[in-house]
């Protein structure tokens, strides 16, 4: 019987991993979304790949990641070899890995609040870090997008110029600095050796107002977020970001943000992704904040 040919994010990793001299015979998907992500067990690795016009990104994560160990932020540890790897159409990264077996609970706000604390206290880096440009990336996937409609593209942008007007309008008391980007429980990992939580995946990281790093926890009202995991965050973090007048534009910000990953799956014929995608603009077309999204 013939072997069904790999996804090209699979044919990506495997082509990565042969580059390097590992083996891909037990080659196993853990997560596809923004980025796919691959394990090597054998090699105690995963590898993240993305398309290949985010290397900057990508290769960024890289060289921070180091540098933040270097600093005891609790970070995945980069691979000790030449990376990222560049195939014909994407980029891939490599990094050990931390099952996540453990019988505790995933690792919560608290934590985010605290590890983002650390993170907000550092000095600079040294490297070059891009501007956060909200809903930039978003953009170009509803104009590029093959299976939003036109008249779905035109409210999609224009509620994309008022969000933008009334974010430069805010004042941020917390100040200027490095923010990791994409800053959520989720991207929390245990790492059982060393008894500590990591925080992963740096290829957003920027530089802009704090407040940004700590809106995204409170989008997460939109995923069932309770008010208790709320104020853990707060606690953790030792800042009461609620009390600002600027926070729902910049979890509204949010929301039109997670979209752009549901386009692109929808435009690779992800039927899943495209329905949820259909809900969530349902949702904000008629200013509902309080219905569910799934996660998936």
């Amino acid at each position: 019987m013939t072997q069904p040919l790999p996804s090209p994010t699979e044919a990506a990793a495997r082509d990565a991993a042969h580059s390097l001299g590992l083996s891909t015979r037990s080659l196993g998907l853990l997560h596809d979304h923004a980025t796919t992500v691959f394990l090597l067990p054998e090699e105690d690795l995963v590898l993240r790949v993305a398309p290949k016009s985010r290397n900057a990104g990508m290769s960024r994560a890289v060289t921070l990641a180091r540098w933040l160990t270097e600093q005891d932020l609790p970070v995945p540890e980069a691979a000790d070899v030449p990376q990222p790897v560049l195939t014909p159409s994407h980029t891939v990264t490599l990094w050990t890995y931390y099952p996540q077996r453990s019988k505790l609970q995933a690792p919560g706000a608290k934590h985010l609040g605290s590890l983002l604390r650390r993170l907000h206290s550092l000095p600079a880096p040294p490297l070059e870090l891009p501007a956060w440009q909200p809903l930039t990336s978003l953009h170009e996937a509803i104009s590029n997008s093959t299976t939003l409609g036109s008249e779905q593209k035109e409210w999609l942008l224009g509620r994309r110029q008022e969000l933008l007007a009334q974010y430069d309008q805010l004042e941020f008391p917390l100040g200027h600095g490095m923010l990791h980007g994409d800053a959520y429980p989720g991207n929390c990992l245990w790492d059982e050796r060393g008894a500590k939580v990591r925080l992963t995946d740096w290829d957003e990281a920027c530089t802009g107002p704090r407040e940004v790093d700590l809106a995204n926890t409170y989008q997460g009202v939109r995923f069932g977020r309770s008010e208790s995991e709320l104020q853990a965050f707060r606690d953790g973090y030792g800042y009461d970001i609620a009390a600002w007048p600027g926070l729902p534009v910049l979890t509204q910000i949010r929301d039109m943000h997670t979209l752009g990953s549901y386009v692109r799956r929808a435009d690779r014929n992800d039927l899943q992704a495209l329905q949820e995608l259909e809900f969530r603009i349902t949702t904000l077309r008629r200013g509902d904040t309080r219905t569910l999204w799934s996660a998936s």
